[in-house]
């Protein structure tokens, strides 16, 4: 089948890479839309040392087939369109994550894609029947693609109250970000964003009060200005102004994962009281309802043939997809 990997030193096309070999309680998916993430360009640069796989892990597909045809209910989804959660936990009643309702956390997990599993940059995928969620017919396949990150974005409100009378402050004016915006703005909250680009910061205008450069936050009143601070850039640099943003007592939210490293002044979190909170994959359900409700407004993608992951990789469009159907 085609598909996308990456070796540790190189990402490369392949027309014969072996279909998936279903275990128990599995299901074999036929990828439609995989689209790109930054992520991915952060699994190249080696944001998840011995990654040996197929990429990719926002997809649409069908179910083709499932491990156990005599489980009526794995059965049913046959033919379905669906997206799907990506953290494959060990989901045992001895894990103390698992068994607490925070699987994502699971130090056995694998995650598709990104570390131990292959992903969804190739005509099938296997996943478990459980992580499955199956597309309302009245939303498009085009649409249904920005599930997941969606879900990441729902999961900032999911673990932290935004009150709305809080000033939030947004770090990042690229794809997730612009989700985020608008999971915001639905609370009410006063929400500022800081981007690098005023053509991409004129998109986030519905959603927010105030846009503004991140070069003029350090001219500004907004310094220690916000109750709650998101970090959505994807790069170091993200979590050094959003420190200088947040109040003191605060809470800062990080989504961006990258590769690098970054220092942080320890002592000014504890000196300040502030709270740092990891924030990573969300909840598909309520995506997709927001999705299928039209609560959130997105541009349309570019498409690519999956020969051509290169451009894909290389386009500044507000998201890219590859169409494998």
């Amino acid at each position: 089948m085609r598909a996308i990997v990456h070796d540790g030193a190189r990402t490369y096309f392949t027309t014969d890479h072996p279909e998936p070999k279903l275990e128990a309680g599995e299901a074999l998916v036929k990828v439609t839309l995989a689209a790109l993430c930054n992520t991915d360009r952060e699994v190249m640069a080696g944001y998840s040392p011995g990654f040996n796989n197929v990429m990719g892990h926002e997809f649409v597909g069908i179910v083709a087939a499932v491990a156990d045809s005599t489980d009526q209910a794995a059965a049913s989804l046959v033919g379905k369109r669906v997206v799907g959660e990506i953290n494959l936990s060990c989901f045992s009643t001895d894990c103390p994550y698992c068994s607490t309702g925070r699987s994502t956390q699971c130090p056995e997990r694998t995650v598709a894609g990104i570390h131990g599993r292959d992903g969804c940059f190739a005509d099938y995928l296997a996943l478990p029947t459980r992580l499955l969620h199956v597309i309302p017919d009245s939303l498009p396949d085009d649409v249904a693609i920005y599930a997941e990150p969606l879900a990441a974005a729902l999961r900032i409100t999911e673990l932290s109250h935004i009150s709305p009378d809080q000033p939030i402050a947004l770090v990042g004016d690229g794809r997730l970000a612009y989700m985020i915006a608008q999971v915001i703005a639905l609370t009410g909250a006063p929400l500022t964003v800081f981007g690098l680009s005023e053509d991409k910061l004129a998109l986030f205008e519905p959603f927010a009060v105030d846009t503004q450069l991140v070069k003029q936050a350090a001219q500004t009143n907004d310094i220690h200005g916000y109750e709650v601070v998101i970090d959505a850039t994807g790069h170091p640099s993200g979590l050094t102004t959003a420190l200088s943003l947040v109040r003191s007592g605060g809470l800062l939210v990080m989504k961006s994962t990258y590769a690098s490293s970054v220092e942080i002044n320890m002592s000014e979190v504890v000196v300040r009281e502030l709270t740092i909170r990891g924030n990573r994959c969300g909840p598909f359900a309520p995506a997709l309802r927001y999705l299928d409700r039209g609560m959130i407004h997105l541009p349309s993608a570019e498409v690519f043939n999956p020969a051509d992951f290169q451009e894909a990789f290389k386009s500044e469009a507000f998201k890219t997809v590859l169409d494998f159907s």
